[in-house]
């Protein structure tokens, strides 16, 4: 098939319906074609040409051109497409490296065979081209919520016609009893859009808690506005689901605006979840505020935050125990995701049990410690004593203020408190030296006897081993594995020792072996 005048402005007529169809740039299918056009005229004048082809936009002619590249005499790698200055010579008047000489060759005659090849160089490049569209349309609609035509169902993963493209709802990211036919409308989450071999992939979801989030935009004009802001969101697809919300003016109250009158608002977003239930709660930047809100409808009496931990002990009464912990442990759990801590729940009776325990044991101690009677350790209980150390060396009119405390009781407590810790950092030294420690780490500060005692039992024997150590190791930690938060002992964590003095103690002994100089990280932290 020859290029005529006859069949010029098809190409062009063809060019433009066919961006018409894929809703591409014509600009890209006429480059197609010439990029077929070239790699035919190739198969022809030999592969080792450089062959061009331009096609008039105006016209649809199409020029082949045969391109020669002037390069050095040392670097000519292929004569049919490169030629040195001197060969050059006789083309052009002064050549240069890197000049081009441009011979118009022939038309091709399109066999069927370079036919067919120019017809899959223009297919690829379209699809392509299709791709690239559809990527750079669907990236920027990441987080937003879509409708769709259900097409098909493969595998329980739902393909959804979304207009110029397909999309997939995989069958984890469906409401549990959700089912589709062909043709149902439906309307989804865009959770990702990756591209792929196969090109661009749009993956939706109904189950993500943004989905809700996005629900409750559209049906509040107060969040659309900013008036409200969705602080957190958690789900148990399906079921049952918590959404925390907070309003930035004093006159609208967020809840009421989320539930609407009536419950209108609510309801669209419940129907459209297939009855999940949900509770909206007035978020407050107070942990143990918000939590009590968040375990609604449970009341709670009592909250015990462990920042550190990242964990919280909630007493509620005994009789509220199964509506705060919810069927199957869900109100917690959701509770837990919307404030983001571990919550253990413990009712009032417990928590008394708990306590008398802690005061029978302290009181115990104090009384074996100090040889003291019931009564007396009590009273130091009752006024927040909880270690030896604390009667030691606390100021001695704490221990007046006590009833029925004068000062020879004070002086004589503090005395037996100190001998009593004395001979338990002796007793400890001891059995740290039994176990190898050597004196260079019992000299380091910041290291009692009983925490000497525990690194030797650890096998920390020396200033080298202890430099070795990380802060968790000694402080102890938090890891998540599989979604779980699990506990790492540390090795002084009995002592309270936090993550910061660890670090400062591990950077000391680290400095006192020569590994690190102190002065060396000064200039950039200043510049950071």
């Amino acid at each position: 098939m020859a290029i005529t005048s006859a069949n010029q402005l098809e190409l062009l007529q063809t060019a433009e319906a066919v961006a018409r169809e894929k809703m591409i740039d014509p600009e890209l299918v006429i480059q197609a074609m010439e990029d077929s056009l070239a790699r035919a005229a190739k198969s022809r004048y030999g592969a080792e040409m450089d062959i061009r082809v331009k096609i008039d936009r105006k016209t649809g002619r199409a020029t082949f051109a045969r391109i020669r590249t002037v390069v050095e005499d040392e670097l000519v790698e292929n004569h049919h497409a490169q030629l040195t200055v001197k060969q050059a010579k006789s083309h052009l008047k002064d050549p240069v490296v890197g000049d081009e000489i441009i011979d118009e060759v022939p038309p091709v005659d399109l066999g069927r065979i370079a036919a067919q090849s120019a017809k899959q160089v223009i297919l690829q490049k379209v699809r392509e081209a299709e791709r690239d569209r559809q990527f750079d349309e669907f990236k920027d609609r990441k987080g937003t919520i879509i409708n769709g035509v259900v097409k098909r169902e493969e595998y329980g993963n739902i393909i959804v016609d979304i207009g110029r493209g397909e999309a997939i709802l995989r069958r984890n990211e469906k409401i549990g009893r959700e089912s589709y036919r062909p043709n149902d409308r439906i309307r989804a989450y865009i959770k990702d859009v990756r591209r792929e071999t196969r090109g661009p992939q749009v993956f939706l979801s109904r189950t993500d808690p943004q989905f809700m989030a996005e629900l409750f935009k559209m049906e509040v004009p107060e969040i659309y506005d900013g008036i409200i802001e969705i602080k957190a969101v958690a789900r148990d697809p399906g079921s049952r689901a918590k959404i925390a919300v907070i309003s930035f003016d004093n006159s609208i109250d967020p809840v009421g605006a989320c539930v609407g009158m009536r419950g209108s608002r609510v309801q669209a977003v419940v129907n459209e979840l297939q009855g999940e239930k949900i509770d909206i709660i007035p978020w407050n930047q107070d942990q143990a505020t918000f939590l009590v809100n968040a375990l609604q409808p449970a009341e709670v009496s009592k909250v015990v935050i462990d920042e550190e931990a990242g964990k919280i002990d909630v007493v509620v009464p005994d009789e509220q125990l199964s509506l705060a912990i919810g069927r199957r442990g869900q109100n917690v759990r959701l509770a837990s995701q919307l404030t983001g801590l571990d919550i253990d729940i413990v009712t009032e009776s417990d928590d008394s049990a708990k306590r008398q325990a802690e005061f029978a044991e302290r009181t115990k101690l104090f009384m074996e410690a100090l040889d003291i009677d019931e009564m007396m350790a009590q009273l130091l209980v009752s006024e927040g004593f909880t270690k030896l150390e604390e009667v030691a060396y606390v100021d001695v009119d704490e221990l007046l203020s006590i009833d029925g405390f004068d000062e020879g009781t004070a002086g004589e407590l503090q005395a037996r408190a100190r001998d009593q810790l004395e001979a338990a950092n002796i007793k400890a030294l001891e059995n740290a030296r039994s176990l190898g420690v050597l004196e260079e780490l019992e000299g380091f500060e910041g290291l009692t006897p009983q925490m000497l005692e525990a690194l030797g039992k650890d096998g920390i024997k020396s200033l080298e081993d202890f430099a070795t150590c990380a802060d968790w190791e000694l402080a102890g930690g938090w890891t998540t594995e599989n979604g779980q938060r699990k506990k790492d002992e540390g090795i002084l964590e009995k002592f309270e020792m936090t993550l910061e003095e660890a670090q400062n103690l591990i950077m000391t002994a680290r400095v006192m072996l020569g590994w690190v100089d102190p002065t060396a990280g000064e200039p950039e932290e200043v510049e950071a």
